[in-house]
């Protein structure tokens, strides 16, 4: 016999004894004898003897499996969330399957289809960047289905969330730049339909107030494709062709400043001298660019870890528990390089 073919049935067979008595005593039922379940445990072992998972599911109405789904599994960010998921839900017994919506709302619509069908217990999701309507998540949720949205998140749907304080991260990025000594300071912000972009311009917008600044439309431009130098590069000509460019740059995450930073130099700018560059996000490559690059650090090891909690919170709440939605912030903090420290 197959290991993977074994049965319950083949096991009882070669005993001698009834395939329920078998079961009984792969559960360790008090009604076998000690010498029973130590034959069955045995000879299961020695066949590699594996229980059917999807019977088992069926009957226990659980699969032990999470859902995940990620916009972009290149995004260093988002594979150390990846990380921080599996870290506690292989420890609280839970297998982890993703799926990457590689920026794509259709996809992405997919995928939770695709979650669903495999019996998944609960599903974690970031949202995509041309995701504008979350039918697909509401339909989840109004199927029981447990939910919590990490990093990406849609208000639409009430749900937990893990994210980072956005606002926060923007006001600390241009408060470094102003404290610089910069007054000019442009802002390549990510899709404004995504919240944490928002926020992130909003905490932009009031670091300038605050410190007297003015805020110029002409100097914010949106990168609504792809997370890609090329595009950021075009948005970084259109602002040095301005008739009064800017004199520092936060960009809403590191392949955009990268973008930034390579335009500047071909044309014969200094950084930090004549434009200081801020990032978002603390890619690797961050501090092998030269100069290297100021950057937001994101926990995405931590968010991981809570957001794989309150979803396994939710799984195992009992029927007549009341889970309330919940939002789990967390800080970031500045790490400061040469891109933008004027001496």
């Amino acid at each position: 016999m197959k290991g993977s073919q074994v049965t319950i049935k083949d096991i009882a067979k070669a005993l001698g004894v009834s395939a329920s008595t078998v079961s009984r005593a792969l559960k360790d039922h008090p009604d076998i004898s000690p010498e029973t379940k130590k034959a069955v445990t045995e000879l299961a072992e020695k066949l590699n003897y594996q229980p059917n998972s999807i019977a088992l599911s069926l009957r226990q109405k659980k699969s032990n499996t999470i859902g995940v789904i990620i916009p972009e599994l290149v995004h260093f960010f988002f594979s150390t969330v990846i990380n921080g998921i599996e870290d506690v839900a292989y420890a609280a017994g839970y297998s982890v399957i993703v799926s990457q919506s590689n920026e794509s709302y259709e996809r992405e619509v997919v995928d939770t289809k695709a979650l669903f069908n495999n019996r998944v217990d609960g599903i974690l999701a970031s949202v995509s960047r041309e995701t504008k309507n979350y039918d697909h998540f509401q339909s989840l949720v109004n199927r029981g289905i447990p939910m919590v949205f990490y990093d990406r998140i849609c208000s639409a749907v009430n749900c937990s969330q893990v994210i980072i304080d956005d606002f926060d991260a923007g006001y600390q990025s241009t408060k470094h730049l102003i404290d610089q000594g910069y007054k000019r300071i442009a802002h390549i912000s990510g899709p404004l339909s995504l919240l944490l972009s928002a926020q992130r311009l909003e905490g932009y917008k009031k670091a300038l107030e605050d410190h007297g600044l003015p805020v110029v439309e002409e100097l914010i431009v949106e990168e609504t494709e792809s997370k890609d130098e090329r595009v950021a590069k075009e948005l970084t000509n259109k602002l040095l062709d301005l008739p009064t460019p800017p004199d520092a740059i936060f960009a809403n995450n590191d392949v955009a400043a990268l973008g930034a930073m390579l335009v500047i130099k071909e044309r014969g700018l200094k950084i930090p001298d004549n434009i200081g560059v801020v990032g978002f996000s603390n890619w690797r490559f961050t501090s092998l660019t030269e100069p290297a690059l100021t950057t937001i650090d994101q926990p995405g090891f931590q968010m991981g870890q809570e957001a794989a909690r309150l979803l396994i919170k939710e799984i195992e709440a009992k029927e007549d528990e009341v889970i309330e939605p919940e939002t789990v912030v967390l800080k970031t903090s500045l790490i400061v390089r040469k891109s933008s420290v004027r001496n």
